[in-house]
């Protein structure tokens, strides 16, 4: 479906994933275990699962491989490692979990008449920045088509069973899919605004009220048959949705590097 950004996995992988997320299944007791995508390396690539709690937006654990058959489950993102990793981390991915990023900066200090110099030096390993990454992709680019998934009167978000997916009119519009990640804007709707909405399908951020507006690329591929959406914000995320069905899904495979010549491409 989505092979054509270029990017696939070979007859060898996609066996290899077949059984090994099935035993990720049973040993970590997840809901459900899904393929996240691939990550390249300068010296190996990193292999990404997910595997879903009860909760299918908040209780994610992510999970990375260089084979396909041994993984290792990653920390969760925290606001200080995002902090140190927006500091230190800078380039392309090594390929190695133990490699460590540094920055060194002098801050200056004021005591009195005297102005005191300190060296803060910031220390992260690659296995910390490839989690803030995922965590980070998900975030901003993580895409579900509207009504895929319900809240219920709990707060937990679960499959919609009863979802049959969008018309072939509707899933070429991008107010029709939504962020996968906690809403950001729907509280400061009007009251006018919000009429309109069911809380149950639409308490997430639709793509269209991004900006900045043209960050995301819409296209009808195998004869109208599938609709393809890629970001051009984080190159390699791209999404997928059959209409008339509830086939849908998305994957990332890129450098893990966030484009921020966006603005100047619009």
């Amino acid at each position: 479906m989505m092979s054509g950004n270029g990017f696939t996995l070979n007859a060898e992988q996609r066996a290899a994933l077949q059984t090994s997320m099935v035993i990720l299944k049973r040993n970590y007791k997840f809901s459900r275990v899904l393929f996240w995508g691939k990550i390249l390396g300068i010296k190996n690539d990193y292999f990404i699962a997910q595997g879903v709690g009860d909760d299918e937006l908040s209780s994610k654990k992510c999970l990375y491989s260089f084979n396909c058959m041994d993984w290792h489950l990653l920390p969760p993102a925290t606001e200080a490692m995002t902090a140190e990793v927006a500091v230190a981390a800078k380039g392309r991915f090594v390929g190695d979990p133990s490699h460590e990023y540094e920055h060194t900066e002098i801050q200056h200090h004021s005591e009195g008449d005297e102005t005191l110099e300190e060296v803060v030096t910031v220390k992260v390993n690659e296995e910390k920045r490839l989690a803030v990454t995922i965590y980070t992709i998900d975030k901003e680019v993580a895409v579900v088509p509207r009504g895929a998934y319900i809240k219920s009167p709990h707060g937990t978000v679960q499959i919609n069973n009863s979802f049959k997916g969008l018309s072939p009119s509707e899933a070429a519009k991008l107010s029709n899919y939504y962020h996968f990640s906690e809403p950001r804007t729907l509280k400061t709707k009007s009251i006018l605004e919000m009429a309109d909405l069911n809380p149950c399908i639409d308490f997430l951020n639709p793509l269209s009220e991004d900006s900045p507006k043209g960050s995301w690329s819409v296209q009808s591929e195998q004869g109208g048959r599938v609709c393809v959406i890629r970001s051009l914000q984080w190159l390699g995320l791209t999404f997928y949705h059959v209409p008339a069905t509830p086939q849908h899904g998305y994957i990332y495979m890129g450098h893990g590097l966030k484009n921020l010549d966006l603005a100047f491409m619009l």
